[in-house]
């Protein structure tokens, strides 16, 4: 048998997911949770989620599947599938695990995984923050962390159009 390689290893079904949570939670591992659509991946989210991972040990991403983000973001979106913003995400070193989610919210992803620290964009207050009060009922933190202005993928794809 072939040996994945690390990237295709970091995506992950819920099931896998819990694997990896006990492996590093015996290990004494703080798990970072943040979540989103990451279409067209760009500087702004890559600063955003190193933030994020220099919050713990091991960073998981939920992301919005294809039909999640359309529901969200529009029917044009997302612009990029599912499949290949798992596998950019994925290839990033500092990203321990991404895994998708149908829902509208995840919640549901959240409670199973009971991350140590939540986090969202600063344009969140915690009261928005879907999830914070299952992680500070578990005795976890809730984080935001401030965007580079003028990155956003709304923002590129109207650049985009533009030209």
């Amino acid at each position: 048998m072939t040996k994945l390689r690390t990237v295709e290893r970091k995506v992950v079904s819920p099931d896998q997911l819990q694997k990896y949570l006990n492996m590093w939670r015996l290990q004494g591992q703080k798990i970072v949770f943040t979540n989103g659509c990451f279409d067209l991946l760009h500087l702004g989210h890559v600063d955003y989620l190193s933030k994020a991972a220099d919050l713990g040990e091991r960073l998981v991403i939920g992301l919005n599947s294809d039909q999640s983000t359309s529901n969200l973001k529009g029917p044009n979106r997302p612009i990029t599938d599912e499949k290949s913003r798992a596998t950019l995400l994925a290839a990033l070193f500092f990203v321990d695990a991404v895994v998708l989610f149908d829902e509208p919210t995840p919640f549901d992803l959240i409670s199973a995984v009971k991350p140590d620290v939540l986090v969202k964009g600063a344009d969140y207050t915690l009261d928005r923050i879907v999830g914070a009060d299952v992680v500070l009922a578990n005795g976890g933190e809730v984080k935001t962390i401030e965007f580079i202005e003028g990155y956003s993928t709304t923002a590129i794809e109207q650049r985009i159009k533009n030209s």
